[in-house]
């Protein structure tokens, strides 16, 4: 009991004074001055991560910069080049972590929890956050090819028959051609494998080298133990995991970190069947004889459930992980098509629509490394993508789950002081009700119920004599908006959870004076927002809305946005939510996109998007642009990292395939489609004019616009636009539930209609430049 009394702080500061230290005390002390007071300082779940992260980064700077006669990532091959763009100098900073090249693609299965990552120089992670693979080329005469140092990458992410990654390097005189993609599970076997096929040309021969790494996109990933089975022709790695050649190689060469890389005794070196490195840094590498002018392919597996270190966060209890084996066409059978004349843009969809299967295979994981694991931020907009993209039974097996992670007073914890989370939760639960006319399970019901309720709780008291009065507490919330705040982010959410619970309730027969009770509060909270906007407006001198009554204009505000898109709280043509997007139109964009400020210190895709949103639903042409720019952005895989590099294009923060930016996509192309607003559906209003012009609709006839079928509150709509010399036409067909609903066609360049949903086509006439071709509300 008396350690209960013991004066810890004063100790602490003691001790580190005493030895010349910098007072912890007095440093968290400042440090939280620049935050509002908060019951939770930072989720711990993040501490977690950013230790493990700088704990990677700390070995990195002891192993990396010493050594960089080793063949390493491509990142760090670009990032440690003092010629390169993206040298970062090394000199303060205590950890060396992937800054400029965060980006990797995932490969899988859908319904499976595995998924090796491929980053942008072929090097195959094939089990999470483990060592890799490489391949490499020794040619008998002239230079080798290690692809990790190369400039010029020829890297794709193809879609068929299932996902899989190529990427070619090289150039007249070798060149190697890698495929990654995970298949099986193969005879016995009740697990998938990760496989990799590897060719390999050179004009004058010479070897195919396929090497152990101890690294991956993050940095040095230990590998303490390999050896070289003979009979099988396997190697097998920390004695966990295995890799299975197809065919004997001519040669196998290991080293420890002492005598240094393998890359070192190629090709000529002592071979050897085992080695041990105390360090965790072994090496091994197999080689195959390559013939003068001819091509030599080799095949190697990784299964990927033999290792206990595939399970750190992905078979968390609730997640489904079936073994089962769902062919990549029974997923995507009956989901939502597109076809439109941008190739980019339609395979950014088609890419974004597999990714969010991927990464669904109970929870939904916002990426496949960094972030793999679930928030339910993440979930509310990943969930509304995949209900858009015809995938309602996945979006219903997550959404089962959500009790799960629902504390005794009625928290959605995803991480503690996330203020937002309740509202996510209960937006996205009746989001699906409204889209698939289906209801919640009793459980489900009694989880909103509760939900709603700890945020009526969780409310400050109008009466406080603050800014802060009757809003959410502050806290950590959208992490990327800045320090602990009392952010506007976390009411918006907080209004709408609370509007879709009342809603839930009356759908469900529960109960009626809750869900007018829930309504009211929604309607206070909105007041306390008002309220607070009016008495902070000296502090941020500007009409729009920033990141909360504490904080000026800055990048913060963009989380405000939320307001109109996606949850519509407040009317599109809110003054001060234009003014919000004008502000940040002015002063937050790089190369076309919205740069973040805070945190990321990247050009974000998914949140330029939600940009694109706001102008669209006010008929705002500069929406195109923004999902221009976005397109622009993507990795040659069609992947988007959490943000963007503005100089090298490479990720700089976050996880390299970010689920949240693919699910914004299909979301964007979905809006400029069909949207609803209001008591209607609005068709064609954001497609781009160039799509509709007369000079090119002749020959887009015979191939027109097309999206659907995707689920609206009014039941699911496939929508055709096909441009004509004399004018648009436009068709959708439907399957309504209940009386249709008014449709609004709003084409850029053509004269605005409003007809029944019942008429099933319009022909919408072109109207000359000028009149008529500004903003469509």
């Amino acid at each position: 009991m008396w350690l209960r009394w013991m004066p810890w702080r004063f100790v602490v500061s003691w001790f580190a004074r005493s030895r010349g230290f910098i007072d912890p005390i007095h440093l968290l002390g400042r440090l939280r001055s620049f935050s509002q007071p908060s019951e939770v300082a930072e989720p711990v779940e993040l501490v977690r991560a950013g230790v493990i992260f700088h704990a990677r980064g700390l070995i990195n700077s002891r192993a990396i910069q010493h050594n960089l006669d080793w063949i390493w990532p491509h990142w760090v091959e670009r990032q440690f080049d003092p010629r390169d763009v993206a040298f970062v100098p090394r000199a303060f900073s205590i950890t060396h972590v992937n800054l400029t090249h965060r980006n990797w693609t995932a490969v899988g299965q859908p319904d499976w929890d595995w998924l090796p990552i491929v980053d942008p120089a072929g090097l195959v992670t094939p089990i999470l956050d483990r060592w890799s693979i490489d391949a490499w080329l020794l040619p008998d005469g002239g230079e080798p090819l290690f692809p990790s140092k190369e400039k010029q990458i020829d890297q794709r992410l193809e879609l068929e028959p299932a996902v899989h990654v190529r990427t070619r390097t090289g150039d007249a005189a070798r060149t190697l051609d890698a495929l990654v993609q995970v298949v099986g599970p193969e005879g016995s076997g009740d697990a998938p494998v990760c496989r990799v096929q590897v060719r390999g040309w050179a004009q004058q021969g010479g070897y195919l080298a396929i090497s152990l790494r101890p690294a991956n996109p993050e940095g040095v990933a230990f590998i303490h133990d390999i050896a070289y089975d003979e009979r099988d022709h396997v190697l097998r790695v920390n004695n966990d995991e295995s890799v299975h050649l197809d065919v004997p190689p001519d040669r196998v060469l290991m080293s420890h970190y002492r005598a240094g890389d393998v890359r070192l005794l190629l090709p000529d070196g002592p071979e050897g069947q085992r080695v041990k490195c105390d360090v965790g840094l072994a090496t091994a590498a197999v080689l195959f004889r390559v013939e003068p002018g001819e091509d030599r392919e080799v095949t190697l597996g990784v299964p990927l459930a033999e290792s206990a270190h595939t399970e750190p966060e992905a078979t968390r209890p609730g997640t489904l992980v079936t073994g089962r084996r769902t062919a990549w066409s029974d997923a995507l059978a009956g989901t939502c098509e597109l076809a439109v004349p941008d190739e980019r843009m339609q395979f950014h969809y088609d890419a974004a629509v597999r990714s969010l299967v991927l990464h669904a295979p109970g929870e939904v994981y916002p990426g496949p490394y960094t972030y793999r694991r679930f928030w339910f931020r993440d979930a509310a907009f990943i969930l509304e993508a995949m209900l858009a993209a015809g995938l309602p039974e996945r979006v219903h097996r997550c959404l089962e789950l959500f009790p799960e992670r629902q504390g005794p007073r009625g928290y959605f914890r995803s991480q503690e002081g996330e203020w937002d989370s309740n509202g996510a939760a209960l937006w996205i639960m009746h989001r699906y009700c409204e889209l698939t006319g289906r209801l919640l399970s009793d459980a489900l019901v009694r989880a909103v119920d509760k939900g709603a309720r700890w945020i009526e709780n969780k409310r400050l008291a109008d009466t406080l004599d603050a800014p802060h009065a009757g809003l959410m507490p502050a806290g950590f919330s959208a992490e990327h908006l800045g320090p602990n705040d009392f952010y506007y982010w976390d009411d918006f959410w907080s209004v709408a959870g609370l509007r879709s619970a009342a809603a839930l309730l009356r759908s469900h027969g529960g109960d009626a004076a809750h869900a007018q009770r829930f309504e009211a509060v929604a309607d206070r909270l909105m007041t306390a927002v008002d309220r607070s906007l009016e008495r902070s407006a000296e502090i941020r001198r500007h009409p729009g809305i920033p990141a909360s009554p504490y904080r000026r204009m800055d990048a913060g505000a963009i989380g405000s946005l939320a307001a109109g898109y996606p949850l519509g709280v407040w009317e599109p043509e809110d003054s001060r939510l234009l003014a919000t997007i004008e502000f940040l139109m002015d002063n937050c964009r790089v190369r076309g996109g919205f740069f973040q400020d805070m945190i990321h210190s990247g050009i974000n895709a998914y949140l330029t998007l939600h940009m694109a949103q706001v102008l669209l639903r006010v008929g705002d042409p500069r929406q195109v642009e923004l999902v221009e720019a976005v397109a622009e952005l993507a990795s040659p895989t069609g992947q988007w990292p959490e943000a963007i590099h503005p100089h090298t294009l490479g990720g700089c923060m976050g996880d390299g395939q970010h689920i949240w930016a693919a699910a914004e996509w299909v979301l964007m192309m979905r809006s400029w489609f069909v949207r609803e607003q209001g008591d209607a559906l609005v068709l064609g209003q954001g497609l781009p004019a160039a799509w509709l012009e007369a000079e090119a609709g002749v020959a887009r006839v015979a191939r027109p616009m097309r999206l659907g079928p995707t689920p609206t509150r009014y039941g699911a709509v496939t929508v055709t636009v096909a441009p004509g010399p004399e004018g648009v036409e436009v068709t959708w067909e439907a399957a309504w539930r209940g009386r249709p609903p008014r449709v609004a066609l709003r084409l850029a360049g053509c004269e605005r209609g409003e007809v029944d949903g019942q008429a099933g086509r319009a022909t919408l006439r072109r109207v000359r430049r000028g009149a008529g071709a500004g903003r469509q509300v």
